[in-house]
């Protein structure tokens, strides 16, 4: 699908959940603002607008990053994930599900950024103790204090992933 915003600037092309995005951007506007003001993706929340909460966190190229320190020009050909292309079709991501199940979030606010940042977490490898499962997603702020269940969420996932490697060897 292409889209155009409707804002001098500077041509740039992404992908965003899976769709083809021929953009116009003023070169000052955030990744951020481009998602919620532009694109209406609102799932990336604007806590604190400095990176230091975590609430905006996206995948760019799979990799998590706060989307508010980001231009969003700076990205150009970048394919991104938000936390609304995250699920399949029809169904919950298994981080979604799992923090469902344990009830890792409260006012959820700050769980789209927590679920990206997992994802990429998981896709890291780096994590491999609740430890390692707790220093990289320090950077990720939950205001409520649900860290424990969120932690009990991203291990679950993390030992299904365990268990699919070891029934595919």
């Amino acid at each position: 699908m292409d889209q155009k915003v409707v804002a001098p600037g500077i041509s740039a092309s992404f992908v965003i959940n899976g769709s083809r995005h021929e953009l116009a951007i003023p070169p000052w506007m955030t990744l951020l603002d481009l998602l919620r003001e532009h694109l209406q993706l609102t799932g990336s929340k604007k806590g604190c607008d400095h990176g230091q909460c975590g609430a905006c966190t996206v995948l760019i190229d799979g990799v998590r990053i706060n989307s508010c320190l980001v231009l969003a020009v700076s990205r150009d050909g970048a394919e991104i994930t938000t936390i609304e292309g995250l699920g399949a079709e029809g169904g919950l991501h298994p981080l979604q599900a799992a923090f469902v199940e344990h009830d890792a979030f409260q006012c959820g606010y700050c769980t789209p950024g927590q679920i990206c940042s997992a994802a990429g977490l998981l896709s890291e490898g780096h994590a491999h103790t609740r430890a390692d499962i707790r220093e990289n997603m320090s950077g990720n702020l939950c205001r409520c204090g649900a860290y424990t269940n969120i932690a009990d969420a991203i291990e679950d996932v993390m030992g299904q992933h365990a268990v699919a490697r070891e029934a595919a060897e």
